[in-house]
C-alpha cells in the first residue's frame, strides 16, 4: 500500500516542478511569417538518419537498418552505396535506437557513428562506433576504425551519435545508454562528448593533458544525456550542441573543454518518465548551462546556423529540428541569450531528423519514418 501510495505521489507532482529556471515552452512560438515551398525531392528512405553534402549536386543519406544512399538533389537520382559497416540491425517494434547513424563529409573522406554489437572476454554488449572512408564509385574504400566508445551496454538507447569537425578535430556525442550517472564518471565514454584527431588520435591539448588527469583522453566534456545534434556559429565559433532530456529538459548548450552539464545530477527542468523529480534543482552552479531548456520536450534533433541567399532574413540564425513534435524552428541568439523564435515547419512532413542547407540557401530534410522521403525547404 505504501508502494502505491509513492507512485500515486509521483504522478501528481506537477509538471514544472522546478521555479528556479524560465523555461522555454514551443506551443507558445509564433509562427514565421516567411514565405516558403515544401517538395520532395526523393522517396524509398527507411528511417534515415544522417545527411552530408559532398558536392554542390550530392549528398549521402544513412539509413538505421545499415542502408547508405547518394541522392543527387537535381533529379532525385538514387544510388545505393557499397560498405562494410557492421552496425547493429534496427528493429521498430522492439524499442531500439541504434543502428547506421550520423555521416559527414569532409575533405574527401566520410566520418560514420554507428551502433555495433561487440563480445570481449565473455563480455557482450553493444557501442558506438566512429569511423571513416571514402566514396569511389557508390563503394566506401579504406575503411578504418577510428574510435569505439566503451564500456559496452546492453541497452540500446541514448545513442548520441552526431558529428561535427573544427580545426581538424573530429568532435562526437557519446550518448549515455540509459545508464544516468555513467555520464558524471569520466573513466567512461557514455554521456560525455569525445574529440579526436582525423585520424583517430588524441589531440595533446585534450582535458586529460591540461587538468583533468583522471579523464579518459578523448573526453572532452560530460555530463550529458542524448545528444542529438551540433553546429558551429558563425557569430562566435564556438560549437552549439543540443540534447534530449527526460520528460521535460530537452536543451542547447556550448561545448567547453572539460565541461560538465550535470546529467543526472541534475535535469535541466525535467522529471522522470512517471514524474518524480531528478535531483534536487533544475540546475547547479557547479555544471555549466544551456542556453535554452525545453519544458515540455520537443524531441530536440539536428541544429545548425543558417547561412544562405533564400532566406536571407534567417541568416546566422539557429535552425533547430524537432522529432517528437515534426517542427523546425528559428532561433535568434545574442550574446548567447535567445533573444526570438517562431515556427518554420509545423508537422507538415513527420518526425524531422536531420537537415542540410546547399550553398545557395535551400533546405534539405529527412524524417524519420519507413518509406520516407528527402524534402527540399525553398522560395
Amino acid at each position: 500500500m505504501k508502494y502505491f501510495k509513492f507512485i500515486l505521489f509521483s504522478f501528481l507532482i506537477p509538471f514544472h516542478s522546478f521555479a528556479n529556471k524560465d523555461f522555454s515552452d514551443f506551443e507558445k512560438y509564433k509562427t514565421t511569417n516567411s514565405i516558403f515551398k515544401l517538395e520532395k525531392i526523393s522517396n524509398g528512405l527507411n528511417y534515415p538518419w544522417g545527411i552530408t553534402f559532398i558536392d554542390e549536386n550530392n549528398l549521402v543519406v544513412t539509413e538505421k537498418n545499415g542502408g547508405l544512399k547518394k541522392i543527387n538533389i537535381t533529379n532525385g537520382k538514387t544510388s545505393k552505396i557499397k560498405h562494410e559497416i557492421q552496425s547493429i540491425e534496427y528493429k521498430k517494434f522492439r524499442n531500439t535506437q541504434g543502428g547506421l547513424l550520423d555521416v559527414l563529409y569532409h575533405k574527401g573522406f566520410l566520418y560514420f557513428s554507428y551502433s555495433r554489437s561487440f563480445s570481449d572476454q565473455g563480455i557482450e554488449g553493444s557501442s558506438t562506433v566512429i569511423a571513416r572512408g571514402k566514396l569511389i564509385k557508390d563503394q566506401i574504400v579504406k575503411f578504418k576504425i577510428l574510435f569505439v566508445s566503451k564500456p559496452f551496454s546492453k541497452k540500446n538507447i541514448h545513442w548520441g551519435s552526431r558529428l561535427i569537425i573544427k580545426d581538424n578535430h573530429l568532435y562526437a556525442s557519446i550518448g549515455e545508454r540509459g545508464l544516468g550517472m555513467i555520464a558524471q564518471d569520466p573513466t567512461k565514454h557514455p554521456g560525455s562528448i569525445i574529440r579526436i584527431n582525423l585520424d583517430g588520435t588524441i589531440p595533446n591539448d585534450n582535458p586529460v593533458f591540461l587538468d583533468k588527469p583522471n579523464w579518459l583522453p578523448e573526453i572532452f566534456l560530460i555530463g550529458v544525456r542524448n545528444p542529438q545534434g551540433m553546429a558551429i556559429s558563425p557569430n562566435d565559433e564556438e560549437i552549439y550542441f543540443s540534447q534530449h532530456g527526460p520528460r521535460g529538459g530537452d536543451n542547447i548548450g556550448i561545448i567547453i573543454k572539460g565541461g560538465n552539464y550535470g546529467w543526472k545530477d541534475i535535469a535541466w527542468g525535467g522529471t522522470e518518465y512517471y514524474g518524480a523529480k531528478i535531483g534536487s534543482s533544475a540546475f547547479k552552479k557547479k555544471y555549466n548551462e544551456p542556453i535554452i531548456s525545453w519544458v515540455p520536450s520537443i524531441g530536440v534533433g539536428q541544429i545548425n546556423f543558417y547561412k544562405g541567399q533564400t532566406f536571407s532574413e534567417w541568416n546566422d540564425d539557429m535552425l533547430v529540428s524537432s522529432t517528437k513534435e515534426g517542427l523546425l524552428i528559428r532561433l535568434k541568439i545574442e550574446e548567447n541569450k535567445i533573444i526570438d523564435e517562431e515556427i518554420i515547419i509545423d508537422q507538415d512532413i513527420g518526425r524531422i531528423r536531420d537537415f542540410e542547407i546547399d550553398i545557395k540557401g535551400d533546405i534539405y530534410l529527412v524524417t524519420d519514418s519507413f518509406d520516407s522521403h528527402l524534402w527540399r525547404l525553398y522560395k
